[in-house]
């Protein structure tokens, strides 16, 4: 059985991921939150090995450290799921708190070249692999407001792109998924608890859930070796673009 890692564990797509996996693969579940990566680990080990680790993918030492204490039946590593990231805030680039911007590209860019750094000697020597990233349409387009987060998600596009063509050689595929709007955590983080607000974002329409990014995921990785999916766009029905969406 395969061996897969997965950034943001604890919540939206990346929870919805490792319970669409559990029965296919094992699993390493990464997150924050030490409470619910044992609820999650407790509720998965029922179809499946699950090893867990807690650290901030921001956290540079804490990455590699964490990666460098998994048991050793769990150190062959066959995908990595880099879905761990974030919104902070919502404002006009000259008006944004700049600890909100510092936070979106250590967390959605910095964070994925840290844990990729940190899994690559993991899976390179095995002459195989998969890594999937989890951008967001917002990697494909700037909408008002959004600078940076939109900034750190066309890194993300940059860095699928980039590493397919630079670790072909080691017989590694690269799948880059965009999604619109999903209806999690999301929101609440990006406007800070602030659930009236969060809740606007998905009212009047039926958003995507975490599921159906999860059931994307698990098409891509399901496929025969010799067939890599590059990209993946998801969006709601009702979503034409980043900014348009149809609402009751």
């Amino acid at each position: 059985m395969k061996t897969v890692l997965i950034t943001g564990a604890t919540s939206g797509i990346g929870m919805a991921t490792a319970r669409k996996l559990a029965k296919d693969f094992r699993l390493i579940l990464c997150g924050r939150r030490q409470e619910r990566l044992n609820e999650l680990e407790s509720e998965l080990s029922k179809f499946t090995s699950v090893a867990t680790l807690k650290f901030d993918v921001r956290n540079k030492n804490g990455v590699f450290e964490a990666i460098e204490t998994l048991p050793e039946d769990f150190k062959k590593i066959d995908v990595l799921i880099n879905n761990a990231g974030n919104a902070h805030g919502l404002a006009p680039f000259d008006e944004a708190d700049l600890e909100d911007l510092e936070a979106m590209i250590d967390g959605n860019v910095k964070g994925l070249m840290y844990v990729s750094k940190a899994v690559l000697p993991l899976m390179i020597p095995q002459k195989k692999g998969h890594i999937v990233n989890i951008s967001s349409i917002s990697g494909k387009e700037v909408y008002t407001n959004g600078t940076t987060y939109c900034a750190s998600k066309w890194a993300v596009e940059a860095l699928s792109k980039g590493i397919r063509l630079d670790l072909v050689k080691h017989g590694i595929k690269v799948t880059n998924v965009a999604p619109g709007a999903v209806e999690t955590e999301f929101s609440m983080v990006r406007f800070k608890n602030d659930s009236e607000r969060a809740d606007l974002v998905y009212s009047g329409y039926q958003p995507l859930l975490a599921d159906d990014i999860a059931e994307s995921i698990y098409f891509a990785l399901m496929q025969p070796e010799h067939v890599q999916i590059a990209d993946i766009t998801i969006t709601p029905k009702a979503q034409a673009s980043g900014a348009v969406i149809l609402r009751d």
